[in-house]
């Protein structure tokens, strides 16, 4: 948690204001950890990935079997970084302008009947889809362009919605009943797609500890503001790529595709197609995001092998050969990260 606050590599070069910036920016994230983990008990990479996701601008799924903490996960990281939050309980009966708003009749102070927008809960800065494959695709599209777009557009009219603006997903296994499987168009515009696994039994048994005794934990304190996620968003994207490391990346999303010539026997017969360009340019943002995090001022192999696994399972369909024979694709993915890595 404190990886951060002991690093001494980032050198953002002569200029002052952002190596002031990249000061602040440790602070800030070591604080944002310290403050997840007094509430949360591990899942120390799920917090890391939610982090990346808010620092590039990105939305995140995540994914887990009830009862595996992903509200509080999601709740508790809205809390530390002090932005309005709001939430949508996602539910078979949910009609698209539940999400947006709508427009209403209502009489001016002259009496004339005029059109007023109510926003919906999706003007916010962090907004809580909870089980959102449990509505059905009509109403999971009404989060789409809002996602892209940062608007929402009721009535022919566009109503801009303020940034920063981060859509945190939660979705139970599409196994369980009463699912919808997401449309492929929005599981793209999902820069991660974190599995929250179960705790190991010591972490299973803190957190018994922890929510059964008289004694709660204290609320989350906020470690920054809407501004200075913004400032960290823009700095973020100063972090420079070398041509070799941004060649490794495109290489390694277009190796996902089982037309192209790199692709592994594993991607050739159990992939059914692969990632598109915006998944090279997520993991080439979300690398920059991790190497900030890592205390480093430039992005490295290493940052977009690790981050294969989040940014392409929800990019990447298998086929049914994949299924009759047990393969899921986060064994793909791994396979083909190890060749490459094996080649290198």
């Amino acid at each position: 948690m404190n990886d951060l606050a002991s690093k001494t590599s980032v050198t953002p070069g002569d200029d002052a204001a952002t190596a002031e910036l990249v000061t602040r920016f440790r602070q800030v994230t070591a604080a944002i950890r310290t403050e997840v983990g007094r509430i949360v008990v591990g899942q120390d990479d799920v917090v890391e990935h939610l982090l990346i996701t808010l620092l590039v601008g990105g939305h995140c799924l995540v994914t887990g079997m009830p009862g595996t903490a992903k509200t509080l996960l999601v709740r508790t990281l809205a809390d530390a970084l002090g932005l309005e939050a709001g939430r949508i309980q996602f539910t078979p009966d949910l009609m698209p302008t539940d999400i947006t708003g709508t427009d209403i009749i209502e009489e001016d102070e002259a009496g004339r009947r005029v059109w007023r927008f109510v926003p919906g809960p999706i003007f916010t800065n962090v907004l809580l889809a909870d089980e959102i494959n449990r509505t059905p695709p009509k109403t999971q599209a009404a989060l789409l362009e809002a996602m892209q777009e940062y608007s929402a557009t009721v009535r022919g009219t566009q109503h801009l919605i303020e940034r920063p603006f981060f859509v945190l997903a939660t979705q139970n296994p599409l196994e369980l009943e009463g699912t919808y499987p997401l449309p492929e168009a929005q599981l793209d515009r999902f820069l991660f797609n974190i599995i929250l696994d179960y705790l190991p039994l010591e972490d299973e048994l803190a957190v018994v500890e922890r929510f059964t005794s008289d004694r709660p934990p204290e609320a989350v304190s906020a470690c920054t503001d809407a501004a200075q996620v913004l400032a960290f968003q823009a700095l973020v994207r100063q972090v420079p790529v070398s041509r070799e490391v941004g060649r490794h990346a495109v290489e390694l999303v277009r190796a996902t595709r089982p037309g192209d010539p790199a692709a592994s026997d594993l991607v050739r017969r159990y992939v059914k197609f692969g990632a598109s360009v915006r998944a090279a340019l997520s993991i080439t943002l979300a690398a920059k995001a991790r190497a900030l995090l890592k205390g480093r001022y430039h992005v490295t192999r290493d940052d977009i092998d690790a981050l294969a696994a989040p940014v392409l399972r929800h990019r990447v369909m298998v086929n049914y050969f994949a299924e009759a024979d047990g393969v899921d694709v986060d064994a793909v993915l791994t396979d083909l990260v190890t060749q490459r890595l094996a080649a290198a």
